[in-house]
């Protein structure tokens, strides 16, 4: 049973269940990507395999189910790999964890000059205002996102922020996997 609250709408419970699942595998893990196929069709099409995730017996008929896919490849830069994914006509949408370190909006102006992005990731991980930050984004086919924001200091449930613009650089990308 799920501990991921009731959400307004499929994609921002997907999310949250994506969080939840992700948050149970600790900290200090690769990105993971998932595919997004809608739960109704996915029990029609594929009954063994919703019997195999334990949708069977699920009465929502507007639900997404997030499946996820192979190991994201560490030593790759994410915006390449992202461009190497073309999704089949069943994927609904799709949506990646990833944990990064971010700074305030005050430490911008501190940033020192000159550094190249290795330079510049030293520079983040050595700040004192740093904090380590897991973010789950999704998109679907028609363009519409959502993000969830875990905090490391903040791990539960209850501190995730969710929004549709909180992390718009990766929907971006992500919503690029869709396009021919």
């Amino acid at each position: 049973m799920s501990n991921t609250p009731m959400a307004a709408n499929p994609l921002t419970r997907a999310v949250l269940e994506i969080d939840e699942y992700v948050s149970g595998l600790g900290w200090d893990r690769p990105a993971r990507l998932f595919a997004l196929v809608d739960t109704a069709r996915l029990r029609t099409q594929e009954p063994a395999l919703a019997a195999q995730l334990g949708l069977e017996g699920e009465s929502e008929t507007a639900g997404l189910t997030p499946i996820e896919q192979d190991e994201v490849p560490a030593g790759r830069p994410l915006d390449d790999f992202l461009g190497t994914i073309a999704w089949p006509d069943a994927v609904a949408g799709c949506a990646l964890t990833v944990e990064r370190l971010m700074l305030p909006p005050s430490a911008e102006a501190s940033v020192p000059e000159g550094l190249d992005e290795a330079g510049l990731a030293k520079w983040v991980a050595a700040h004192p205002d740093r904090q380590e930050v897991r973010m789950t984004v999704a998109v679907l086919r028609d363009g519409t996102r959502e993000s969830a924001l875990r905090l490391r200091e903040k791990d539960t449930p209850t501190e995730v922020l969710t929004g549709a613009d909180l992390v718009p650089g990766l929907a971006e990308a992500l919503t690029a996997t869709f396009e021919d």
